[in-house]
């Protein structure tokens, strides 16, 4: 597995740029990737989504899905692509320091 330091922390990644280690995650590196991925700031909706996806993977093991994000926090499928621009679920749990979601491409 390879390393990478993301906002002065080096943690586990793999070859697409994923934590592998959920517990490695901070809040700053949360803010550092989601700037490489065009997000200049993460707001309260942002937050919401995020700490969500984060106590759904504790449960589960997994990054969750797109519905069950939009089911579960009450935000629209629309709402989440202004959030996330471009592969929302993918995007989010990049963020959250989570693995890809099943059914990413």
């Amino acid at each position: 597995m390879a390393t990478r330091t993301i906002a002065g922390i080096t943690v586990q990644v793999n070859d697409e740029g994923f934590m592998t280690v959920p517990a490695e995650w901070t809040k700053d590196i949360a803010a550092e990737i989601a700037k490489e991925e065009g997000l200049a700031e993460l707001t309260l909706a942002h937050w919401k989504v995020i700490d969500f996806c984060r106590q759904s993977a504790a449960k589960s093991g997994a990054a969750p899905t797109l519905r069950t994000i939009t089911t579960e926090t009450g935000i629209t499928t629309k709402e989440m692509f202004a959030l996330f621009p471009k592969g929302p679920a993918k995007k989010v749990a990049r963020i959250s320091g989570l693995g890809k979601p099943e059914g990413c491409v």
